[in-house]
């Protein structure tokens, strides 16, 4: 039932990514937010009652409502024309909470790829943070990015070998250090080719602009 749910946060992720490019009307986008948060809250909901009071299974489940809360919480803000603070910082606390899940994925369950996609996550909503809480906008495009990746990378594709049967465990270390090498590469690419301009770099290039008009 959870990999079901993780197809989902795939969908939603990228949704929200091409939002955030300017595909995607954000007022349609807000009802499938709220579709994906409340599966994301009904969901870990189900598996807690039903783990028999078993502290892995309840731990698993707990942090399907880091994501469902976001996506409940941005779908309401997005139709009702809110303020993008509050979702910030409450991205924040996700952000900082994914690095106890992350922790807990390497050295209590044992399971090191989703070790790796719960750090995949804590960057994530930390770019939301500066995005929606500090209003750093000019990181709107490299978000945009990073999201519709990640929804792929930590929601589709995991979700479809989950349950297809293709998610071997004797390969966990080797999809580890792959999904963590294509994080710094994908990433990393992409700041370079989306990062913020600094103000010596826009005044060189409105000092270019300037001279060409000038010329021209």
């Amino acid at each position: 039932m959870a990999n079901v749910g993780l197809l989902f946060v795939g969908a939603v992720l990228f949704l929200n990514g091409l939002m955030l490019l300017g595909k995607v009307d954000a007022r349609s986008a807000a009802i499938f937010n709220l579709f994906v948060g409340a599966l994301q809250v009904v969901t870990p909901t189900y598996l807690i009652i039903s783990a028999n009071q078993n502290p892995r299974l309840i731990l698993l489940a707990s942090g399907l409502f880091l994501f469902g809360f976001t996506y409940l919480y941005v779908g309401i803000g997005l139709l009702m024309g809110l303020d993008t603070t509050g979702v910030g910082y409450y991205s924040l606390f996700v952000s900082i909470v994914a690095l106890g899940y992350s922790f807990t994925s390497f050295r209590l369950i044992g399971d090191q790829p989703f070790g790796v996609i719960w750090l995949y996550w804590s960057f994530l909503w930390f770019l939301f943070f500066l995005l929606l809480g500090l209003k750093r906008e000019s990181l709107t495009t490299y978000t945009g990015w990073v999201t519709a990746i990640q929804g792929w990378v930590t929601g589709v594709i995991p979700a479809f070998l989950l349950l297809s049967g293709y998610w071997v465990p004797d390969n966990a270390q080797a999809t580890a250090i792959a999904l963590g090498a294509f994080a710094v590469l994908a990433f990393g690419g992409l700041w370079f080719t989306f990062r913020p301009k600094g103000p010596r770099r826009r005044a060189e290039e409105y000092g270019a602009g300037y001279a060409a008009g000038r010329t021209g």
